[in-house]
């Protein structure tokens, strides 16, 4: 049996979910050739012709490769209370964002679905002006008043404080009591020409085997986040791999059909055919 290549973050989260299968201990599993990449390079290396066999990538970026790739009903990453924040210096009404300046992490990311999906509810005649910075730069950049917001993710959540800066809106929360439903945000993909079923199993059964050795993957997981304490890399593994990562289940797919099909509508995505993501 040929080896299967494949492509997922260094964060706890997925370090986690694939550390069984990668090291060889799912029964019947091919063995896996892995890259490990931020989010932003998997999404781009699902566009390409030549690209790995499965990877993991934004759920934002999802209606790009959907002829190519099918989503997986497992090993991805759906959340509650993990949304991202919309931070001002000083106070500014949502409206005001009309004439202002935004950054955001990336365009191809749920957290760009979600402030434009809120956006269009909140900040009539759209939001003035986006400026795409390095997550890590977006604070200083409002603190220091080069932009007029910024959208932050992970761990900016609890450190917003030490900037000086307001929490202007919870993407997540408003998400959450709008839809009831979770934020979709990483999804396992794999090309269609592949045996989706078999796969879906290797990867279930690697979730399995995490949680039920869950000291198993921990020199694997701390190995690819040396810059994380171990307390810090758990709490990131309990709040990412949940149920959901085990199977996506009727909640977990009306969670991404809402999401990207409202972002369709909005035009923040190519319209596509909805029954494409169950057909994995």
């Amino acid at each position: 049996m040929r080896n299967l290549s494949i492509a997922y973050s260094p964060c706890p989260n997925d370090t986690f979910v694939f550390h069984a299968w990668a090291h060889g201990l799912i029964p019947n599993a091919p063995a896996l050739d892995v890259t490990y990449a931020d989010i932003d390079i998997t999404n781009y290396l699902a566009t390409k012709s030549d690209s790995m066999e499965i990877l993991k990538i934004s759920y934002a970026a999802l209606p790009w490769v959907l002829s190519e790739y099918a989503l997986l009903p497992c090993g991805g990453a759906l959340g509650r209370g993990c949304g991202p924040l919309l931070l001002t210096k000083g106070e500014i009404n949502p409206q005001d964002l009309s004439s202002r300046r935004v950054a955001i992490p990336s365009e191809r990311s749920t957290a760009y679905l979600l402030f434009r999906l809120w956006a269009a509810q909140h900040v009539p005649g759209g939001v003035g002006e986006i400026v795409i910075l390095p997550f890590d730069q977006i604070m200083p950049a409002v603190r220091d008043g080069q932009v007029d917001a910024g959208l932050v993710i992970h761990e900016a959540r609890f450190t917003y404080p030490v900037y000086g800066l307001s929490l202007m809106a919870d993407m997540g929360e408003w998400w959450e009591e709008d839809t009831n439903l979770p934020i979709p945000l990483g999804a396992i993909i794999a090309r269609r020409s592949l045996d989706l079923e078999a796969i879906s199993g290797w990867v279930r059964s690697s979730v399995e085997y995490a949680w039920a050795n869950p000291e198993a993957s921990r020199k694997y997981v701390m190995h690819h986040a040396q810059e994380l304490s171990p307390e810090v890399a758990q709490a990131h593994i309990n709040l990412y791999v949940n149920e959901f990562t085990a199977n996506l289940g009727e909640k977990g797919y009306a969670a991404i059909e809402s999401l990207l099909g409202r972002s369709a509508e909005e035009g923040l995505v190519p319209k596509f055919d909805l029954s494409l993501l169950r057909q994995g």
